[in-house]
């Protein structure tokens, strides 16, 4: 049996304005531009009251920006001004807009700060998309 290799493979990194409704696999890195807190709760959820947090944190790196959802643990590594690498991102569609989410197959992670600057006119959570159904005959 021929010897086959099981390293990691190199991820391959992906640029905001490459990222388009019902995809997923995404690594991107980006600058966190501002952090809102839309949901904080406590779940008596077992024997320790858990917290369940979620923020919407306007995301970016120099080709345009997104709303990047974070949840629970996420929210305490989206600082405003720093650069996380997003690994397995996927993205959500919340109200016909595009949202960045990373689920449990996913990693945030804070990374060097990076030396782009955010393009901040290409928004692709202000973008609006319907769900169009073709019926072929």
């Amino acid at each position: 049996m021929a010897e086959s290799k099981t390293g990691l493979r190199k991820p391959v990194f992906t640029k905001i304005d490459q990222l388009r409704p019902g995809t997923s696999g995404h690594t991107l890195t980006v600058k966190v531009v501002s952090t809102k807190m839309v949901l904080q709760k406590g779940r008596p959820d077992g024997p320790q009251v858990r917290q369940m947090r979620i923020a919407e944190c306007l995301v970016g790196d120099e080709t345009g920006m997104i709303i990047f959802t974070a949840r629970n643990d996420q929210v305490d590594l989206m600082k405003e001004g720093s650069t996380v690498t997003l690994r397995n991102a996927k993205i959500d569609m919340f109200k016909g807009s595009m949202r960045l989410a990373v689920d449990k197959w996913g990693r945030v992670e804070v990374t060097e700060p990076a030396s782009f600057t955010v393009k901040e006119d290409n928004n692709l959570s202000l973008i609006e998309y319907e769900l169009v159904n073709v019926v072929e005959d």
